[in-house]
């Protein structure tokens, strides 16, 4: 895919999923959703492709998706039935941060 830049729109070339980059790491990244590479928003998406059942736990709409170093994270703007990756390792689902309790 090459290298990726904050603001950056990407669309999955297998299903729905579309995702904006909020945070990429320095260097090229491997990004695939569905098993297949990620392309530009408005590029058209290659003929004869299908999700792979390995990579089909799907996305959710609103949801942010980062990997295990913490240096990539991707807000899903259009949900889908890919699941992102980067280098064949499953992106995990950004979890919120605890607030404190005001006793």
């Amino acid at each position: 895919m090459g290298e990726l830049k904050t603001g950056t729109r990407l669309r999955s070339a297998v299903c729905a999923t579309e995702v904006m980059v909020i945070a990429a790491p320095k260097g090229d990244v491997a990004l695939t959703c569905g098993g297949a590479p990620m392309i530009g928003v408005n590029e058209e998406p290659p003929a004869g492709l299908s999700v792979a059942p390995e990579a089909a736990k799907g996305t959710a709409l609103g949801k942010r998706y980062v990997n295990e170093a913490g240096d990539l994270e991707l807000l899903c703007t259009k949900p889908g039935e890919g699941s992102l990756a980067v280098g064949g390792a499953l992106l995990s689902l950004k979890e919120a941060k605890p607030l404190p309790s005001s006793d």
